[in-house]
């Protein structure tokens, strides 16, 4: 049932080209359990397994990952210190199987913010899979949007006292070059798992345009039919990008 979906979703309308993803409720689902919240961290790997093999099924070119933002740092220390071992475990673990799908790896976020281990394990995979010429699983660690936007700023204005540009000269396509995902497509489709409906710092600029599905479903239990569920949602919905429907 869930094959004949998946053939139906490639033949009918569009599917996004690039998808971002809200992981939430991981510790929600462990509490309600009665789990230490890290098994809900370790469950969740599993859906991204699943949803990255569903991504590369349906075509879509790029599946961006909110996996570890800014302000998770403020988390408790053994959950957080959990949370790196996890890292470091799922890329051991999985890169030779991303390998074999052509996914390249990626990540947009200050990497110079994890411990030493965690950062040379994502460099590594990085490097392993920058050949690979399938989907691209970009994962957001140490992610802050409003920390990118001013990163960027800082990077403009520098610019333009070195090469005495004009201010009025900057346009959208040169701001979003200095962005961590420069070269990079806007989302098509934003889904937040969990029930929670907000952005949370996530792509601020990126999302100007993106269609957004919020779900109640937590992340642990978001596996490739409610996945499937997002995309025909978004397949049915009118993109406009401000025009009305008769300029389409």
């Amino acid at each position: 049932m869930i094959e004949e979906r998946m053939q139906n979703n490639t033949q009918q309308k569009e599917i996004p080209k690039h998808v971002a993803i809200i992981m939430d409720g991981n510790g929600r689902w462990a509490q309600q359990r009665n789990l230490p919240r890290v098994s809900g961290h370790y469950e969740g790997i599993k859906s991204v397994r699943e949803i990255v093999k569903a991504s590369t099924e349906l075509g879509i070119e790029i599946l961006t990952l909110y996996t570890f933002s800014s302000e998770n740092w403020r988390r408790p220390r053994q959950e957080v210190s959990a949370l790196m071992k996890l890292l470091v475990k799922t890329l051991r673990n999985e890169v030779e199987e991303l390998l074999s799908q052509n996914v390249q790896i990626r990540s947009i976020g200050k990497l110079d913010d994890l411990p030493e281990l965690p950062r040379a394990e994502i460099l590594e995979a990085i490097q392993k899979t920058e050949l690979n010429s399938g989907l691209i699983l970009n994962l957001a660690l140490s992610y802050s949007s409003r920390n990118e936007i001013l990163r960027a700023v800082q990077s403009i204005v520098k610019n333009a006292l070195d090469n005495n540009c004009s201010p009025s000269s900057i346009t959208e396509e040169q701001f979003s070059s200095f962005l961590y995902t420069d070269g990079l497509r806007d989302p098509d489709l934003l889904i937040r798992t969990s029930g929670e409906s907000r952005i949370s710092n996530f792509l601020l600029w990126q999302l100007a345009y993106t269609e957004i599905f919020f779900t109640k479903t937590l992340w642990p239990d978001f596996r490739k039919e409610e996945f499937l569920d997002a995309i025909e949602n978004f397949q049915h919905r009118e993109r406009r990008f401000g025009l009305v429907s008769e300029q389409l």
